[in-house]
């Protein structure tokens, strides 16, 4: 298993490379005839009747009966005739069997997954193999995510250093988070293209992120730290975007859930432990430290990366595995679905769905808009803690810099209590809701955001109000936990329901709603400190409160009315 792991990461591909394929072989560079094996034979059989992988869509599948009477290539193996015969007559399919229509039939041999026990499919991995690379997802969306919190104890040691305003500063924190939202309108639809594939759009950019470390933390000036914190954001953000698609790479419909709560508690963890990390860190030694903290960090995920992160995309794995059988056979009828979809693509088709599609959607789905807005909600108070917390545990609390990170402790504390409850919920009840395609109707998604909603203004009302010298410390520490509950139920309530609602555009849905998030968490500490300042902890919270609120019977509306306006719509899914 680990020497299949190794082949299919960033260091195998080169190894091979290098040697020739020598090294780390496929079984088909082992053995060309296995290429039988590959094919299949009902999608070879459609592409020579009819010029798709499909049943035609105007008539009963009149491929059917030719198919069920054919000799394709394994039939004609099993009949043994002879072990290496594939020689059939002009004018026929070898694949299948089926002689090609002259007019509209093409003559392909369609390369796919030759079972439930295909060792090349993502999911078909082992148990412990997903959990590593889940981990590993988990672990590179960390390293991305604490660059945003790791700089916010940094603040007001970049005030005195480059002579400039708070406001102005926290445009290094506001920066980072607009260039992980405007990222995944290129990177994620790019990992979706068969050619590329997930992993070198991963490696690459985060080789780029951690060089741009460096500079970051040589800024010689205030616009320099500026430019390269918005960048590096930027070339951080495929883990942000992207990071459930690998997740759904290996877990089947009934249990991605699982998958992407625990991916979700790793996303939590950056912004979380940021602050803790950084606190101490510029206490020490000034706000540069924080930068270094986060290139070690990020380097070590690269290295680990590397040499540990195989390719997750399907189409990717088959894309290359029919690359291979044309090269070792010289047979270009080699072909696969991914490489077909592919050529039907052109330039104009890649620029509508990497820049045009994830912002006309949000606009012109009413359930996308929606969702969008109270995940960017969400994101928003998340960002605005980072403005709040030094106002109530240092002004009012009197705690230093470091000890100032623990606080937000009590968030994660929420997170986890949630997933928890999440994950006994999806076992007990959700994952009977799936019929036996393993479809489920997408509105029951959204239960766990049913409850979640309210615990915002919970959240908020209590930490705006216990925020006093004459109450504990610990009492606002629990309303933040509040907090992690919200967030966490939302997200992955909200996060699958559009995932299922819309699988045809899921890459240009899920880029959208990364967009606006952090466009509101790049936005709320521009203004929090002066709201907070203006209005006093206990009154802008409640206003954040009251804001919560009014977003609460959004889940429940979509609950109801979601098929609805799902069956009215262009995009979305209508068959459940």
């Amino acid at each position: 298993m680990v020497a299949d792991l190794i082949r299919d990461t960033a260091f195998g591909h080169i190894v091979r490379l290098v040697t020739r394929n020598k090294v780390f072989q496929y079984p088909e560079e082992r053995d060309h005839e296995i290429w039988k094996k590959y094919a299949n034979q009902e999608k070879s059989g459609n592409m020579a009747r009819h010029g798709a992988v499909g049943p035609p869509e105007n008539s009963e599948n009149e491929t059917a009966p030719e198919l069920a009477s054919a000799q394709g290539v394994r039939d004609r193996e099993r009949d043994s005739r002879s072990s290496s015969q594939t020689q059939v007559a002009e004018g026929v399919n070898a694949a299948s069997g089926v002689r090609v229509d002259p007019e509209k039939g093409r003559d392909k041999h369609v390369i796919d997954w030759y079972g439930d026990d295909d060792p090349q499919n993502p999911r078909n991995w082992s148990r412990a193999k997903k959990f590593f690379v889940t981990f590993e997802i988990c672990f590179l969306t960390f390293s991305v995510y604490i660059g945003s919190a790791i700089y916010t104890p940094g603040l007001m040691d970049v005030v005195e250093v480059f002579g400039v305003a708070q406001v102005p500063a926290t445009l290094g924190l506001t920066l980072y988070v607009a260039g992980y939202g405007l990222g995944p309108i290129i990177w994620s639809p790019m990992s979706e293209i068969p050619q590329i594939g997930r992993l070198w759009v991963y490696i690459g950019t985060l080789f780029i992120f951690v060089l741009f470390q460096i500079p970051t933390a040589l800024a010689v000036n205030f616009g320099m730290l500026l430019a390269f914190r918005f960048l590096t954001g930027f070339f951080g953000s495929p883990a942000l975007a992207t990071g459930g698609a690998t997740i759904a790479d290996m877990y089947r419909p009934q249990k991605q859930a699982y998958g992407l709560a625990v991916w979700g508690i790793g996303a939590v963890c950056g912004p979380v432990l940021g602050p803790l990390v950084g606190g101490f860190a510029v206490q020490a030694y000034g706000w540069t430290w924080t930068i270094w903290e986060l290139m070690w960090l990020s380097g070590f995920c690269f290295v680990f990366l590397f040499f540990l992160l195989p390719e997750t995309s399907s189409n990717n794995i088959l894309h290359r595995r029919t690359k291979r059988l044309r090269k070792l056979t010289g047979d270009d009828r080699f072909t696969c679905e991914p490489d077909m979809m592919g050529e039907q693509m052109g330039p104009k088709d890649i620029v509508m769905m990497t820049l045009v599609k994830p912002i006309t959607l949000n606009f012109q789905e009413p359930i996308v808009f929606l969702l969008n807005l109270y995940i960017a909600l969400i994101y928003g108070l998340l960002y605005i803690w980072f403005e709040s917390f030094p106002l109530v545990f240092s002004g009012v609390y009197g705690f230093s810099l470091g000890i100032e990170g623990v606080a937000f402790l009590g968030i994660l504390v929420g997170t986890i209590i949630a997933c928890g409850v999440l994950f006994a919920w999806l076992y007990f009840y959700q994952e009977k809701q799936f019929d036996e395609n393993g479809n489920i109707a997408p509105e029951k998604r959204l239960i766990p955001a049913m409850v979640g909603c309210f615990f915002v203004p919970i959240c908020l009302f209590w930490f705006g109000w216990s925020a006093r010298s004459d109450i504990h410390w610990i009492m606002p520490i629990i309303g933040t936990s509040f907090f992690g509950i919200a967030a966490f139920t939302l997200f992955n309530a909200v996060l699958p329901y559009l995932s299922d609602a819309y699988p045809d555009s899921v890459a240009s849905v899920l880029a959208g709603n990364d967009l606006m998030r952090s466009a509101f968490g790049a936005g709320f500490p521009l203004f929090a400190t002066a709201m907070y300042k203006k209005l006093g902890i206990n009154w802008a919270s409640s206003l954040l409160a009251f804001l919560g609120i009014v977003f609460i019977p959004i889940p429940f509306a979509l609950y109801k009315w979601g098929k609805t306006i799902r069956n009215k719509s262009k995009n979305a899914r209508k068959d459940i």
